[in-house]
């Protein structure tokens, strides 16, 4: 990709996130340069610790830079007021989490319905579910869905507001292989239908061979930027 591509979904440059500790500064982003693409998919690869899920944090409008520069189509997220950054996250960004945060009380359909009844320009309920494989489980409470679906109706919930950012923190973090799997079918599945540029955090290096671009993660900073020449689809996979 062009790094001065101008239809650049994101664009990053000198990026710093530093945390006060009683030990000290901690900076846990260096100076990150990075260019988006919208519609790609993008694999952030690194250990716990290495700045990955901070960098994630900032650019879906949950955590603020100490210094730098983050533009989305235009807009200085990095300068936005938080009232800004709340329409931002609202209408823009769909998230995905390593803990399913489903209120225990509501059906699948209820859960998504969350979203869809404050979003601009939802998908039903039963659509985003069925999309992630789900149809015949939409009044299904929480409790009656293995790990794998319970994700999938977290992956649902993140797409009925038709995000222009996907934003994956560890997704299968907590799941087996087999139901990771099926998390990853459904989070490529739906990151297509939408047309959302994807993000995916992960310690995992299997899950790499989604991606368009792999962005490997170290001590806060970029180490590597590799495409992938032949992407792999989720069934291939295996840890």
């Amino acid at each position: 990709m062009n790094p001065n591509d101008p239809s650049a979904a994101f664009r990053i440059r000198a990026l710093t996130k530093v945390y006060a500790t009683a030990a000290g500064a901690v900076r846990a982003l260096d100076g990150v340069d990075l260019d988006i693409a919208g519609g790609e998919l993008i694999v952030l690869l690194g250990p716990s610790g290495s700045g990955k899920s901070t960098l994630l944090n900032i650019l879906g409008g949950l955590d603020r830079a100490t210094s730098g520069e983050v533009q989305f189509d235009g807009r200085d997220l990095a300068r936005a007021t938080a009232a800004q950054l709340s329409q931002y996250r609202r209408a823009d960004v769909g998230f995905v989490f390593q803990f399913f945060n489903l209120m225990p009380g509501l059906t699948a359909r209820e859960n998504v319905e969350l979203i869809t009844e404050i979003a601009e320009r939802p998908m039903a309920a039963v659509d985003a579910l069925a999309l992630v494989g789900l149809a015949d489980r939409v009044d299904h409470f929480p409790a009656q869905l293995s790990g794998g679906q319970q994700q999938r109706v977290a992956v649902a919930r993140a797409i009925a507001k038709r995000p222009r950012m996907l934003l994956c923190d560890e997704p299968t973090g907590s799941l087996d292989s087999a139901s990771g799997v099926q998390v990853l079918e459904a989070i490529v599945k739906v990151s297509g239908e939408v047309g959302a540029t994807t993000l995916i955090v992960t310690h995992n290096a299997v899950v790499a061979g989604i991606a368009d671009r792999v962005i490997q993660f170290s001590n806060g900073a970029v180490t590597e930027l590799r495409d992938n020449p032949v992407k792999r689809a989720p069934h291939e996979l295996a840890w």
